[in-house]
């Protein structure tokens, strides 16, 4: 049976390299001044969309991923990987978005997208590890959900059989499709880029990057209808002004503190025994360990 195949993505800034500049005042992210990469895990739940489409001859994966414009490079990257398509959600006016606000989109997004037999997303985002957004998905959208999988073990007949990894242990579990998976770290890595692939759709761009495209290869993107990658507005997908960015996010930040940790004092020491056991014997009686 051939599948239609939702994977939600999110490009994040890269926590390795945040500095002073990473929030804004408002208490939102300030996305523009921070390196981005594809979200980890939902690079966890790119690859159980690929098995399944290698399982299932005849079947697409597209990317759904919202953000800035720049948020197509990780379309590219899924493309590279072996995903067929992708949208990126994007608009001023659902920037600063919480998780509800973020899953009221996404599901407008999904509901537009319209034909789909099973949604996966990562866990959890690095920006914000609340692992809300797919399950608030799940119930905007009225579908069962299965959380915290590690692999898809079958889909047929409409169930899909997922193992999960719990703090307590392994189950498997059975749902009804269409659902919504999330996908843990502990899953299988996604896939290398494909050789081939990079080199076919390289100059896959949005149409917001078309503008910035040399005419000889703006001259490719047109004469080739798979290197357009698509753009929804939040109006594209009708979606209520209330509900999303900053007017729709009831989370609000209080404050904001940057926190540097610094080294009051060091001390060097030889490898005598005499040398440790004072040492061990001092970190014992200031209880930093024992």
């Amino acid at each position: 049976m051939s599948l239609n195949i939702v994977v939600l993505a999110k490009q994040v800034p890269d926590t390795r390299n945040v500095g002073k500049d990473a929030m804004k005042e408002d208490g939102t992210i300030n996305r523009a001044a921070l390196p981005a990469i594809f979200n980890p895990e939902d690079l966890n739940a790119l690859e159980q969309a690929l098995r399944l489409k290698d399982a299932n001859p005849g079947s697409t994966v597209t990317l759904l991923t919202m953000g800035l414009p720049r948020a197509a490079e990780i379309i590219r990257e899924a493309i590279y990987r072996g995903a067929d398509a992708g949208i990126v959600l994007t608009d001023r006016t659902l920037g600063g978005a919480d998780t509800l606000a973020t899953s009221y989109s996404l599901a407008q997004a999904v509901k537009k997208f319209g034909n789909y037999d099973i949604i996966l997303g990562g866990r959890q985002a690095i920006d914000g590890d609340t692992a809300q957004v797919g399950p608030q998905i799940a119930e905007k959208l009225g579908l069962p959900q299965v959380t915290y999988a590690e692999d898809i073990l079958d889909l047929k007949d409409g169930y899909v059989t997922v193992k999960r990894r719990l703090e307590s242990g392994v189950e498997t579990v059975k749902a009804p499709l269409p659902c919504v998976v999330t996908v843990n770290g502990s899953a299988a890595e996604c896939r290398p880029r494909n050789a081939r692939r990079v080199m076919r759709y390289k100059y896959a761009v949005s149409p917001s990057e078309k503008a910035k495209l040399a005419p000889e290869i703006l001259a490719i993107v047109e004469r080739r209808p798979e290197l357009n990658l698509q753009e929804w507005s939040a109006a594209y997908v009708e979606a209520d002004p209330d509900q999303i960015g900053l007017a729709g996010s009831p989370t609000k930040v209080k404050a904001i503190e940057n926190v540097v940790f610094t080294a009051k004092e060091s001390r060097c020491l030889d490898n005598s025994d005499e040398h440790i056991e004072g040492l061990i014997k001092e970190l014992i009686a200031n209880h930093t360990i024992g």
